[in-house]
């Protein structure tokens, strides 16, 4: 088991050196590396500090500095470990979201939703990932994100605010660090997206989707994914038969 133990420590070392969590990557982690939901208290605090420790791009948790390990522990005491069932809306426009989430099971969805009720969803979140304000106008009433959650959900949550704080005691610059990762992700994948729904076909966004999230496809409902893709229900049942039926 000694070569099998170097393998994995050095597969979590990959995983905790990346900076702040983005959407849509469960396919990053290794199986060996996953954090699922733990019945004791001890092992739910320690899926707790891995995942945070992750999310800020520090590294293992273990071999952090006092302070850096004093600092994150202060930090994992403003979290609660909440259970949701499928959609349940944890955050809703018009009203300003205040709250970080770390998701330990499950997949959730962010979008807008017109008055007619059409939604855009922009991004699908699971599991690893930090869900949070990004935008300053998201933690206001004038706030216009959505986020529900699509399947039953194990997630941290803390208050955004005193969490942000703990990061600014990080040193000068850490609080722009971690929040610029994400935005930027974020971003991109937007930019991304919205190049790829005005030059490419329905059917060529839709491989796209089966190759680049397949784990995604298999958890999602279909009016979901046919929304995240800018399809009608119908076209998008076409495309997933059409697919079938070639394979």
């Amino acid at each position: 088991m000694g070569k099998r133990n170097d393998i994995l420590v050095s597969s979590a070392e990959s995983i905790l050196s990346q900076p702040a969590s983005s959407p849509c990557m469960a396919s990053e982690f290794t199986d060996s590396y996953r954090w699922p939901p733990q019945v004791n208290r001890e092992g739910r605090a320690r899926s707790l500090r891995n995942s945070l420790a992750r999310v800020l791009g520090w590294g293992m948790p273990e071999r952090l500095s006092s302070s850096r390990q004093e600092l994150l522990e202060r930090m994992a005491a403003l979290f609660e470990h909440k259970t949701y069932g499928s959609e349940v809306t944890l955050e809703k426009h018009n009203r300003a979201w205040q709250r970080i989430y770390l998701v330990e099971f499950g997949v959730a969805r962010l979008y807008r939703q017109s008055p007619d009720k059409r939604v855009s969803i922009h991004h699908f979140f699971d599991e690893g990932c930090a869900i949070w304000p990004v935008f300053a106008r998201t933690r206001s009433e004038r706030n216009t994100l959505c986020l529900t959650t699509v399947t039953p959900c194990t997630v941290w949550e803390a208050d955004f605010f005193p969490f942000r704080d703990c990061i600014k005691q990080d040193g000068e610059g850490a609080w722009a660090h971690f929040a610029l990762s994400l935005m930027e992700e974020l971003a991109e994948k937007s930019t991304i997206r919205e190049f790829e729904r005005q030059t490419l076909s329905a059917e060529e966004r839709y491989q796209i989707m089966v190759r680049d999230y397949p784990e995604l496809v298999q958890r999602i409902p279909d009016y979901q994914l046919a929304a995240w893709l800018g399809v009608a229900t119908a076209t998008f049942s076409r495309l997933k038969n059409g697919r079938s039926r070639k394979h």
